[in-house]
């Protein structure tokens, strides 16, 4: 089988895609993959990194005002439609598979065109404009979240999946993962905004771990992101006196390769609400959820209420956010048996573990018929 994957910009859009690819793989050992996304994404690096080849086709989103910028994405996204209808062409796949961004858009209606099965997947509880044009072209777009459902009323078949997940999480357990990343049995909380970063959050987040800093009673492990957020999160240590050297228990990096461990090591997270709500929730995880307030749809902040709706979450806006917010409700959850034991099994109560089966499934029909 050949597959042609699109998807990119942040690590919630290409992990699923990923995901897929490697369980597909387990099954077809003549399987060839090939990705497109586009240079400026972090499928640049993470897909190579993946062990999949990648192409690159020149496309952006649309601001919310009328500017040149968006004149000149009119005639960009005709280019990339074009050059979509080269790479399929070229490569010849049995099917197309979107998993999200901008790139998704050109690629998946270009194989829509040329008749090659195609299946879209929406992460989100509240679907991107992309996938929503999208649903009228494709042959089934598949919903991480049933939510999202009464939000695409033109597609030709709706299946709800749930997020794909990466083997490596569902397949550790906490202790395994404590020892494997050398943390004892003192409660664990783990923190990021996001592969890309978020400034505000990670603000409030140095504010709340520098109170408790002393206190060695949590371990944390914390991700800044990308785009400089590293720097300016070592900054505001320093400013609050902290020489993160002096204290083992706190762990700071750029990106978590190594997320399988992180996640299911950690007995709380303090996140934003993109796709990895499925990772979350699939593992009964406890969270505290900050939507993002600058995403399109504000999908972010319906992705988090549906946790918060099962008991898995506490929601708190980015306006009502700051460290001593923070600090109770963290307070408040991980040292309450009962309030963690509660929210593990409303995390539980809508996980999804076997959604790349359930997509692998809708491809053997696409590509069987």
């Amino acid at each position: 089988m050949r597959i042609l994957f699109a998807g990119g910009g942040t690590a919630g859009h290409i992990n699923p895609a990923v995901a897929i690819a490697n369980y597909i793989k387990q099954f077809d050992k003549n399987l060839e993959v090939l990705f497109v996304g586009t240079e400026e994404g972090m499928e640049k690096t993470l897909v190579p990194k993946s062990g999949f080849d990648i192409k690159f086709i020149k496309i952006h989103g649309f601001e919310r005002r009328i500017n040149f910028q968006n004149i000149k994405n009119l005639f960009e996204i005709l280019g990339s439609i074009n050059a979509s209808k080269k790479i399929i062409k070229e490569f010849s796949p049995d099917i197309v598979i979107g998993t999200g961004g901008y790139v998704t858009g050109p690629v998946l209606y270009a194989a829509a065109k040329l008749k090659i099965p195609t299946l879209v997947h929406e992460s989100n509880a509240y679907p991107g404009v992309t996938i929503r044009i999208l649903s009228r072209y494709v042959d089934i777009v598949a919903l991480g979240m049933k939510e999202a459902e009464k939000y695409i009323g033109s597609a030709k078949r709706i299946e709800v999946t749930g997020n794909p997940i990466r083997p490596s999480i569902l397949s550790t357990d906490s202790f395994t993962a404590k020892r494997k990343l050398g943390l004892d049995e003192h409660p664990t909380v783990l923190i990021f905004g996001g592969s890309l970063g978020a400034s505000y959050f990670n603000k409030i987040a140095v504010e709340w771990i520098s109170k408790i800093a002393k206190d060695n009673n949590i371990q944390i492990i914390m991700a800044s992101g990308r785009n400089n957020q590293f720097e300016k999160v070592m900054n505001t240590f320093e400013e609050n006196g902290i020489k993160l050297s002096d204290y083992p228990h706190i762990r700071v990096s750029e990106y978590i390769y190594d997320m399988d461990l992180a996640l299911n090591a950690c007995d709380l997270i303090i996140a934003r609400s993109g796709s990895s709500v499925s990772e979350m929730t699939a593992l009964g995880k406890p969270a505290i959820l900050v939507p993002s307030p600058n995403v399109a749809g504000n999908h972010q902040e319906y992705n988090a209420r549906a946790v918060e709706s099962s008991g898995g979450a506490v929601v708190i806006l980015e306006k009502d956010l700051n460290s001593e917010v923070l600090l109770k409700t963290v307070n408040g959850i991980l040292f309450d048996r009962n309030v963690l034991k509660n929210m593990r099994s409303g995390a539980k109560k809508i996980g999804i573990c076997n959604a790349t089966e359930r997509i692998y499934s809708l491809v053997k029909e696409l590509t069987e018929n």
